[in-house]
């Protein structure tokens, strides 16, 4: 008798082991899902720039169309140098990062450059965009938030592409080089915030900052 009722208690003190185990398992897992999974508008770009500083870099066009997210004109000067380029590969004028190469570019025939892929996809990033009273899928560098342009698929310019799909690129956004020639230097990672603090430091100590 006694040894059965040791046997009772052990299997009850066993149940409820398992059962705080499953119930703490479960609890971890709810807990993992209430986390929220980054969102192309929660990823930050590693470079940034004070606004002066990009005014600096680019022209007056390509701060426009990448810093404010302005469209070129269509069937313009660039575009008609980027029906005429051969092989290569197309860097975001902002930061020098890769995009594209000559690959993925096809003749769409709307007035943009066009890929239907970007080459490094970790390099392009994708978001929707609301603006002009429209849903659209804009796309940015992912490394310096440089706008480019935007994206489509289902449309019948791109069905006979790998992807179904048209990167359509502003053409100054875009730094092409021509395969064989020397890439840009990337422009290194800094923080606006960061750069005014040295400049802050630098004035107090009476020593000028050389900016790149």
């Amino acid at each position: 008798m006694r040894a059965s009722r040791t046997f009772d208690i052990l299997y009850v003190m066993n149940k409820n082991t398992l059962f705080l185990i499953a119930l703490s398992t479960l609890s971890v897992l709810a807990n993992a899902e209430d986390k929220p999974k980054p969102t192309p508008e929660m990823i930050k770009p590693e470079v940034t720039l004070s606004e002066a500083d990009w005014k600096k870099r680019l022209t007056d066009e390509q701060y426009a169309v990448t810093r404010q997210a302005a469209t070129e004109r269509p069937y313009g000067a660039i575009y008609e140098e980027f029906e005429k380029q051969g092989e290569g590969t197309y860097y975001c004028i902002c930061c020098g990062v890769e995009l594209f190469t000559s690959k993925e570019k096809f003749h769409s025939g709307c007035g943009w450059p066009s890929f239907y892929d970007a080459s490094t996809a970790k390099n392009v990033l994708e978001r929707v965009d609301h603006s002009a009273g429209m849903r659209r899928v804009e796309t940015l560098c992912k490394r310096c938030g440089a706008h480019l342009g935007h994206v489509f698929e289902g449309e019948s310019v791109s069905a006979n592409t790998p992807t179904k799909r048209r990167f359509c690129i502003n053409g100054v956004a875009l730094n092409y080089v021509e395969k064989g020639g020397k890439a840009p230097e990337l422009l290194e990672l800094t923080n606006a915030a960061v750069e005014k603090k040295k400049e802050e430091v630098a004035k107090e100590a009476g020593v000028e900052v050389q900016k790149p």
